[in-house]
């Protein structure tokens, strides 16, 4: 299978990658965000509650999101900054194992805005071994993972 192994500069690009396209989302959301707050505003005003409650629920779990793709931002950076660790060891070391397993674990979920994400995954899968994977997705490895998402799935089960 073509480009199955692990690639290192295809790892630093796509990181790269990924931080750029996590920015416009972030700043794409929060701005959608504002506009919907006046519109709740304008639904309050009009005397339409329920339609305004939903509006807030969809706000709360953007919000919810965009911290969410804040800190894989911020996982992103620190494999970057510690790319050569990455490249000289062949096991993973314990201080990037959080980031690590949180990029593996959030790439199926982001996928489809943060195309990257899953190159991401996929190098990081090659280098530590697909087994690694599978088992950060089976088991919810690391804590991060609750406090990335957990809040936004707590909002869409309400609904």
């Amino acid at each position: 299978m073509l480009g199955s192994g692990f690639k290192a500069e295809r790892l630093r690009v796509n990181l790269r990658l990924v931080i750029n396209r996590l920015k416009l989302l972030e700043k794409k959301k929060t701005e959608l965000a504002q506009k919907a707050r006046k519109e709740i505003a304008d639904y309050l005003a009009a005397g339409k509650d329920e339609r305004a409650r939903i509006r807030v629920e969809h706000i709360i779990r953007e919000d919810y999101l965009v911290e969410a793709m804040e800190i894989l931002e911020l996982y992103c950076d620190l494999l970057l900054a510690r790319f050569g660790l990455i490249q000289s060891m062949k096991e993973l070391d314990s201080g990037l194992a959080e980031s690590v397993s949180t990029l593996i674990w959030a790439a199926p979920r982001l996928q489809s805005e943060v195309a990257e994400l899953k190159i991401v995954a996929d190098q990081l899968c090659a280098k530590y071994s697909k087994e690694y994977g599978k088992v950060v997705d089976e088991l919810n490895c690391g804590r991060q993972q609750y406090c990335l998402l957990s809040a936004s799935r707590s909002c869409v089960m309400r609904m």
